[in-house]
């Protein structure tokens, strides 16, 4: 079996810039993955993810990018199509440490074979502390989705968890969960 990489990339402070780990934390919190597939909120760590790369034949990535679209609008992205290069036209906050890490697994002669990014047009870069605006918030569901399908043709299908994750099993804790986080509704 391929080893299979799911990848959430962002920054959870600045708005909508956390797309990509609200995803990723979503999609682990309701779906079980087979031993060949590891989850991972990589947020911001840059080159500190090439070991996970080089460990992997195939790699999902979500991330909130700017297309120029309409705010929310899902774009999937495929192989070669996925900029890897620093020289390459900027497309979010941090793609430029992203970019560095898959050019260094490259270069390491370890890339994964396939790769896919689901990115999602943000509406909101500067909101300190902000959460995500309605728009990207309603794209989580839809890029679970995309993952799904793909984990599935690629012979390692998701399967929904038929009890909830405990919270100790979470990808994010310390109430920088999206729920604790950003849903929280604050004492009157």
């Amino acid at each position: 079996m391929p080893k299979i990489l799911v990848l959430g990339t962002g920054n959870i402070l600045w708005a909508d810039e956390g797309f990509g780990v609200r995803v990723v934390e979503e999609f682990h919190r309701r779906y079980a993955v087979p031993d060949n597939v590891t989850i991972l909120d990589g947020g911001t760590q840059g080159l500190y993810l090439v070991s996970y790369l080089e460990e992997a034949d195939r790699l999902i990535v979500f991330d909130a990018i700017d297309y120029g679209l309409e705010p929310g609008q899902l774009r999937l992205v495929r192989d070669d199509e996925v900029p890897k290069f620093t020289g390459a036209k900027k497309m979010s906050l941090h793609q430029t440490g992203f970019q560095e890490v898959l050019s260094a697994a490259e270069l390491l002669g370890r890339c994964p074979q396939h790769l896919t990014l689901i990115g999602c047009q943000p509406l909101d870069l500067k909101d300190w502390g902000g959460p995500l605006t309605g728009p990207v918030r309603d794209q989580i569901e839809p890029a679970i989705g995309l993952a799904c399908e793909l984990l599935a043709q690629w012979g390692s299908p998701a399967i929904p968890r038929s009890e909830p994750l405990p919270e100790l099993e979470r990808l994010l804790a310390n109430d920088i969960d999206h729920f604790h986080y950003e849903m929280r509704v604050e004492p009157a």
